[in-house]
């Protein structure tokens, strides 16, 4: 049954003050909206579609105070915006923040709500197992564990049914990593370059993102190959992606036949035979790149790349800790978009919709091999908490039809996307599937070198000024994610595309000052 909250009307109006300001003014067709806004100049902005939930008054620390923690106790993280947003409370797919300023959250708090902050069914079931019981560690029997993983295994093909529960995608991917090598009994393992797997001491050799790696030597027997990026990279064209939309690059390859793929597995042959021993324990890959800027792969890369491989005795891993649950919308999971069967799989993020929750699933024979080389103990992998509220998250994926959702709403905003792509210069690329999408931003289209940084902020600024939350990517942060809880919905999208659009164009006509 299709919530009625999803069944809310478009508002598009205008306004010339702050987009949380409530003002009433006449409705316009967009054709009419942007004659309004060329007319009354950069300071009009798209006015949010309703939203019928009131936010409680905050009432706890002062900004100011707020400040001064994070500068004295608080590690020195990457915080979005020259003034970080203190927010206050989320209720589906709107945050507010501690002034009660109404934002469209559209990266999710890194593509980890899946469902919306806050969600009815998930707060009730949480609420529920937190008046039961909080905690007993997998010594013991408790009914939430063995329920989660009797639905979560019935999601995944055979032969993947054996799952460890775990707390972080980066700890998922440790063991996923200690799993591969106790099974092939190498060490070789491969990622690819833009690649992240989590910055834990072990994964951190996996993650081939400049700000990532360290200047000490960590992640012994990780090897890099070349990511197979059809926009920036060296081979791509007009039929590499399975997307609803294709790089501006132009290719003579007929609709399945890619040649950047051929060359993409060159150098990932190129790399097994110069790199790694003549035996791997394996290879990881993100269906979409995630901290990259989901960065695409032509289409039957992972299939070869995976045959190959096998063939040196490694085991393949998806990470789906960014692309699964539904969010690509064709499929549940990411490395079915690919048609491989991988040998393990990780999973976090979306997994608990905000819960610290992960897993990593496999097959019999791997957790054989691992049980034979190490006793795998995790104090909380199996929370009763965690698997209370992972169980209550598929069940509102499939109630409320959130994959279908993703696939319709992701395809119209792509679509929608790629016009802008076609109107500004500077929107380099648009990709991805369902709801994981990248908006590449470049000096120019002939060139596709990244927007200057500095750029890039002030657009990711202007959209915040807007009401508009996404976030950030890429080698050089050039890239806008877009990831919004499975939830959207059409008005939102465009509000989404109004809003990016307004500040692409208050950035031309500064740039033409």
């Amino acid at each position: 049954m299709t919530p009625a909250w999803r069944h809310l009307p478009r508002t598009l109006r205008l306004e010339t003050f702050s987009p949380r300001t409530p003002k009433t003014c006449p409705s316009l067709s967009l054709g009419a909206f942007w004659r309004s806004v060329t007319k009354l100049g950069l300071h009009t902005k798209p006015r949010m579609p309703p939203c019928d939930f009131t936010p409680e008054r905050y009432q706890s620390m002062p900004y100011s105070r707020v400040l001064e923690v994070y500068k004295e106790h608080l590690s020195p993280e990457l915080v979005y915006f020259p003034d970080p947003l203190l927010l206050h409370q989320g209720h589906m797919q709107w945050l507010f923040d501690h002034e009660g300023n109404r934002y469209l959250d559209f990266f999710s708090g890194i593509v980890t709500v899946s469902v919306g902050h806050c969600h009815p069914k998930v707060n009730a079931v949480a609420q529920k197992q937190l008046g039961r019981l909080w905690h007993t560690s997998a010594l013991f029997f408790h009914p939430p564990i063995h329920e989660y993983a009797e639905k979560l295994s019935a999601l995944l093909p055979d032969p993947l049914k054996v799952i460890f529960l775990t707390n972080s995608g980066s700890e998922a991917n440790d063991l996923a990593m200690l799993m591969a090598r106790a099974h092939s009994k190498n060490t070789d393992i491969i990622s690819l370059r833009g690649a992240y797997h989590g910055c834990s001491p072990y994964t951190i050799g996996l993650s081939n993102v400049g700000q990532f790696k360290m200047t000490l030597p960590s992640g012994v027997g990780c090897q890099s190959t070349m990511c197979p990026d059809v926009f920036r990279g060296p081979w791509g064209g007009s039929h590499c992606r399975d997307s609803p939309v294709q790089t501006i690059r132009k290719c003579s390859c007929a609709p399945d036949c890619c040649q950047a793929k051929d060359q993409y597995i060159e150098q990932f042959k190129d790399t097994l035979n110069t790199c790694v021993g003549k035996s791997i324990a394996g290879f990881f890959a993100e269906p979409i790149q995630g901290v990259n800027g989901f960065v695409q792969y032509p289409k039957g890369f992972l299939k070869e790349a995976f045959q190959l491989v096998r063939e040196r005795g490694g085991v393949c891993i998806a990470d789906e800790v960014q692309t699964g649950f539904g969010r690509l919308g064709s499929h549940f999971w990411g490395f079915q978009t690919h048609g491989v069967l991988p040998d393990i799989v990780t999973m976090a993020k979306g997994i608990g919709n905000g819960f610290p929750m992960a897993a990593v699933v496999t097959t019999p024979e791997i957790a054989k091999s691992l049980a034979k080389c190490v006793l795998h103990f995790n104090t909380f992998g199996g929370n009763p908490m965690a698997c209370a509220i992972g169980s209550a998250v598929l069940e509102v994926i499939k109630e409320e039809k959130l994959q279908e959702n993703s696939q319709e709403v992701g395809t119209y905003l792509l679509l929608k996307l790629a016009k802008l792509r076609d109107e500004f210069e500077i929107i380099g690329d648009v990709r991805g599937k369902g709801l994981l999408i990248g908006i590449e931003m470049v000096t120019d289209k002939t060139s596709r070198q990244p927007l200057p940084r500095e750029e890039v902020s002030q657009i990711h600024e202007d959209c915040r000024q807007m009401g508009l939350i996404v976030g950030r990517g890429g080698l050089f942060s050039q890239t806008f994610r877009i990831a919004p809880s499975l939830c959207i919905t059409k008005p939102e999208a465009d509000f989404a595309v109004d809003v990016f659009r307004a500040a692409v164009t208050q950035h031309m006509e500064r740039r033409a000052k």
